[in-house]
């Protein structure tokens, strides 16, 4: 089956460096969300998990008996969210663009387009006390079953945009490096964006400047969350493939050869269970790994009063994690 053309942009992305300490994430139990792919995993004000799914159902689920509803069907691909005291939620939908699902549970499109265009692969999203709302897409050119093209392709097409009480909706930055998970500071004088291919974190603040939280990260950082604990809780989804590092900087021949081929012998992603977190100065705390195929793929991960879960974009049901060796 024929490809779709890429159009490679050399990176000279920073050289890996050593991992340090990590310990084991072990799975203390599952949560059956009945369905496939709870790509996000957020608390809501209730302390219920709240994801996700493949055919589009945005489902809640009680952590503790396991006992779930569904809250809302978008129509589409539902990915990021965040929950807001009302119980309804907010939801950045790849098909449909960035929704409102409403405590009666019918859903409201509040962006899907912007300047003119379709608004597409709308990735994640944070709203602050005043209703203002920070969202990101990944890719302007590629969609999530595509996705490894952009990152093969590294053209940075990512944005971050902020939509207004009055619906104005601007465009912040457009050169992300495939923007993804959204975390909002305490104080809400800055957001914190996920570059997936960018291995990093960038700090944006309201008064427009950026800086790197943190950087040189040793896989793809997909959704993130700010813990009751305090700390920026990171999903990585799978580590750096060392090939593709050497490629980036090389011409984009390379890349179009690797492209192209069969897709048995393609880069892939290691199979891995993976989330990190951080303090709000950067500073690594925790790094936890599985290699055993328990789980992988984990896309996202939050922490609530000490419970911490993991979704996955490839993985039926949402993790619950021992804390034992953390």
């Amino acid at each position: 089956m024929s490809r779709r053309l890429i159009h490679p942009r050399r990176w000279r992305p920073p050289t890996a460096a050593d991992p340090g300490r990590t310990a084991p994430l072990r799975i203390e139990r599952r949560l059956e969300t009945g369905g496939h792919g709870p790509e996000d995993v957020v608390f809501d004000h209730a302390g219920q998990v709240v994801t996700g799914l493949a055919d589009g159902r945005i489902v809640r689920i009680d952590p503790e008996s396991g006992e779930r509803i569904v809250l809302a069907r978008t129509g589409g691909r539902p990915l990021g969210l965040h929950p807001r005291a009302d119980g309804g939620v907010l939801v950045c939908d790849h098909d449909k663009g960035l929704l409102e699902v409403r405590p009666d549970g019918t859903t409201h499109v509040l962006v899907d387009r912007v300047d003119g265009e379709p608004l597409t692969f709308a990735s994640n999203v944070v709203e602050g006390r005043d209703g203002t709302i920070w969202f990101t897409t990944s890719t302007t050119r590629w969609s999530l079953d595509e996705h490894v093209g952009d990152v093969m392709e590294h053209t940075c097409t990512g944005r971050l945009l902020r939509r207004d009480p009055d619906g104005t909706v601007t465009t912040l930055l457009s050169d992300l490096k495939f923007g993804n998970g959204l975390v909002l500071a305490p104080d809400e004088s800055y957001v914190l964006v996920a570059e997936t291919t960018g291995y990093r974190i960038r700090r944006v603040r309201r008064d427009g400047r950026t800086d790197l939280l943190v950087e040189n990260l040793p896989g793809f950082p997909d959704n993130m969350w700010l813990g009751s604990d305090g700390l920026l809780w990171v999903a990585i989804a799978a580590p750096r493939n060392p090939l593709v590092d050497r490629l980036l900087p090389l011409p984009g021949l390379l890349r179009l050869l690797v492209w192209n081929l069969p897709e048995a012998v393609r880069p892939k992603a290691a199979p891995i269970a993976w989330v990190m977190a951080f303090g709000l100065d950067g500073e690594r705390v925790h790094d936890l790994r599985a290699a055993d195929g328990s789980y992988g793929f984990v896309t996202s991960v939050a922490e609530r009063d000490g419970t911490i879960v993991v979704g996955s974009l490839t993985e039926n049901d949402i993790a619950v994690l021992l804390r034992d060796d953390i």
